[in-house]
């Protein structure tokens, strides 16, 4: 979800705009997604990092958020959705957190999509604490979309991102509508995920030959 601040910026408004169609870009995506084959989302809505971002842009992404979890629990529990928001919750405003552990109680028997949102989070201290045995780790990523021109993965999931097939846009995030979700998506179809062994049409034929005897050597002339 990279882009927003400087989408709002080229536009001459200020980086709380951005912010706030960055919120309204999330809820197509999470919309979009079951009709594209997709059943669980990760959204990486604020890392860890970003603490070092002025206060008053961190403020208001805080109440951003806040509003974003008010606004979307209903309609995510009679969709179906299940919400799980990974990351550090001692840092975030008391009143953020309570709109998250109220979001995920009413959406906790959902059987739809699964929806996690990453604010707080670095994967690294996430991987240290999997070590550690004081948390789990979520499930495999499949497919990495990251907007705004930048490619790198910026502390998101690098466990779980193995083996996922990558795919970057200049898109901003605010900009980042169904149609690209759903070119991304076919992008990830073309690819051939081999997971460090050979496809399986290759596979058979290095097994034929290697079980073949080897051929006489050519007669000299």
């Amino acid at each position: 979800m990279d882009g927003s601040g400087r989408w709002a910026t080229a536009r001459g408004g200020p980086r709380s705009a951005g912010h706030r169609a960055g919120a309204r870009a999330a809820r197509r995506a999470i919309g979009a997604a079951p009709g594209l084959g997709v059943d669980r989302l990760t959204l990486y809505a604020f890392s860890a990092d970003n603490w070092g971002r002025p206060p008053e842009e961190t403020e208001h992404l805080m109440e951003v958020f806040r509003q974003f979890f008010q606004s979307e629990t209903e309609g995510w529990r009679r969709s179906g959705v299940r919400l799980e928001v990974i990351g550090r919750r001692d840092r975030l405003p008391p009143a953020l957190r309570g709109a998250i552990e109220a979001a995920e109680r009413a959406t906790a028997g959902g059987g739809g999509i699964e929806l996690r949102l990453a604010i707080d989070y670095s994967a690294r201290d996430a991987i240290l604490e999997a070590a550690r045995g004081r948390s789990r780790l979520v499930p495999d990523v499949d497919l990495l979309v990251r907007t705004g021109g930048e490619q790198r993965l910026s502390d998101f999931l690098l466990w779980e991102c193995a083996y996922a097939e990558l795919v970057f846009t200049r898109r901003m995030w605010p900009d980042f509508g169904a149609e690209d979700f759903r070119r991304a998506v076919e992008e990830f179809h073309r690819r051939e995920r081999r997971f460090g062994v050979l496809p399986a049409a290759t596979a058979v034929m290095h097994a034929r030959i290697s079980a073949d005897p080897p051929a006489p050597p050519a007669a000299a002339p």
